[in-house]
């Protein structure tokens, strides 16, 4: 088989060459060995940087295989393909209304917010949900990565899950920041190259751009638009308002992620912050057009012209378009854009955990470590972390499910204790775990039918079909917003709240 040869031999290049740009840019932080270079770049990040590593983390293995998922899957379509403009939005929010609020206080990590504002030991708790999104993501995304080394190349999806996380690994642990930003930049121009010069060989098998985009139209009907018609917010099944409700989500959930707040606090100035998460958004919108086509072209597709025939599941669609409808050498190209997105955000999700564990609960726990003390924790953290997220990545079928289950989490819990301890000066601790409880146990109280576990609460608005249609996970966001509020003005005087203090950090 000519692709995998070809494609073997390229991988491995690839790999080397992010290897090599990764050992190279970590000279920074050996030449300042402090936890400021490995954590936060030294608070010197220039913008185009910035937001080159930005867009090239939120533009994953994930974004890129889960867009073209959706649009190609008939059940769903091109309205359920929601990330891509969410996300982009969700930047948009997060640069105008909390980076340079964060950025005010020379926070290290998000959890330094929670930190300030309700002690160490909540700061702890509240690091349980940020610790299980971003190992739940990244091997949702290294699994991703498997998937299309076994469709193009043949290859053991289990090797090439741990081949990449040892690769990530190594150059993190070498320049923290520094390293992952220089691969990242590297690794979207790979992402943008590799899938648009795809997609020109990939239409020819459906007529071009007009004749996808039309044919794909006329298929779906009202599944092919961006957002859904007002009848869907009403009549016998309102489906309307489980989408808004994923919106909200997908919005409002994609900001509380120290992934995202690395970046925004590793900015050289505050106004560079508030442009790197603008830019980044309009990047991640356009990352989003050649997986949406790609999806199409497999929608469209006359795939009994084709001896592979169609693919085999939904989630296999962009990688399938990659082997079967263009070249080996285009394949191969289109393979190591889909490396190169997973590389770029799994060592953006190690970083940021390891980050979030030697700062907010290693170091409180040894006071005295010194900075040296600590660059050696935060390298082993680096190493067990990228640990984990491989061996979910093979060992457990559900990645992708439990991934989503700690997004809503996130949203969940930690959106309402960012704007809460930002925004509200009589938030306090016991508010802040109050909120989290009842947040918690409204979302999971809706269940989640793909990983067994019971709807406890019979929010109204079932579907035979679609499950809850009630915005439920909004509802518990907006409810444990509501109670830090109330709680916190209930117990102020017992508890008075702690305040922020911009010279402190």
């Amino acid at each position: 088989m000519i692709v995998p040869s070809i494609g073997l031999v390229t991988i491995v290049v690839f790999y080397g060459v992010f290897f090599a740009v990764g050992a190279y840019a970590g000279r920074r932080t050996r030449q300042d060995k402090s936890t400021g270079a490995m954590l936060l770049a030294g608070r010197k990040l220039p913008l185009w940087l910035a937001v080159a590593t930005l867009i090239s983390t939120w533009v994953g293995g994930g974004y890129i295989n889960g867009t073209a998922e959706a649009v190609y899957d008939r059940a769903r379509g091109l309205v359920w393909a929601q990330a891509p403009w969410c996300y982009g939005l969700s930047l948009v929010l997060g640069g105008l209304i909390f980076a340079r609020a964060m950025r005010r206080y020379r926070f290290t990590t998000m959890l330094d917010l929670f930190d300030r504002r309700y002690g160490k030991r909540t700061a702890a708790l509240l690091y349980i949900p940020a610790l299980l999104g971003e190992s739940f993501w990244m091997a949702a995304i290294l699994a991703a990565l498997g998937t299309a080394f076994g469709t193009i190349l043949g290859l053991d999806p289990n090797k090439a899950v741990i081949v990449s996380a040892v690769v990530a690994v190594l150059y993190t642990v070498m320049g923290g920041l520094w390293s992952v930003a220089y691969t990242d930049s590297l690794q979207l121009l790979c992402i943008a190259g590799g899938t648009c010069i795809a997609l020109p060989f990939a239409m020819q098998h459906t007529g071009g751009l007009t004749e996808t985009i039309t044919a794909y139209q006329q298929q779906l009907g009202s599944a092919a638009r961006l957002f859904p018609e007002l009848s869907a917010w009403s009549g016998r099944q309102p489906w309307g308002w489980q989408w808004t409700d994923i919106a909200v989500l997908l919005i409002l959930g994609g900001i509380p992620w120290q992934v995202y707040f690395q970046r925004v606090l590793a900015c050289d100035t505050d106004r560079n912050a508030v442009r790197l998460s603008v830019l980044a958004g309009v990047g991640c919108l356009l990352m989003a057009i050649p997986p949406i086509l790609l999806g199409m072209v497999g929608a469209t597709a006359d795939w009994s012209q084709i001896a592979a025939g169609p693919p085999a599941t939904p989630a296999m669609v962009l990688p399938h378009v990659l082997r079967y409808l263009t070249n080996p050498v285009i394949a191969t190209l289109g393979l190591c854009a889909v490396a190169a997105a997973v590389m770029s955000s799994v060592d953006s999700s190690i970083l940021s955990a390891s980050s979030m564990f030697v700062w907010n609960i290693y170091r409180p726990l040894r006071s005295s470590a010194s900075d040296r003390e600590l660059l050696v924790v935060m390298r082993i953290a680096i190493v067990a972390i990228g640990a984990i997220g491989a061996a979910l990545a093979i060992s457990v079928n559900s990645v992708y499910t439990l991934w989503y289950l700690s997004a809503d989490l996130v949203f969940v819990i930690l959106f309402p204790q960012l704007v809460m301890g930002l925004f509200d000066r009589r938030a306090n601790r016991v508010g802040a775990l109050a909120g989290a409880a009842v947040g918690l146990v409204l979302r999971l109280g809706g269940g989640e039918p793909q990983i067994g576990l019971p709807a406890l609460i019979p929010y109204p608005m079932q579907d035979p079909d679609m499950g809850t249609l009630f915005p439920f996970r909004t509802f518990a966001m907006l409810t444990g917003l509501v109670t830090i509020w109330v709680v916190s003005r209930c117990t102020a005087r017992r508890v008075p709240p702690q305040q922020l203090d911009a010279t402190q950090g």
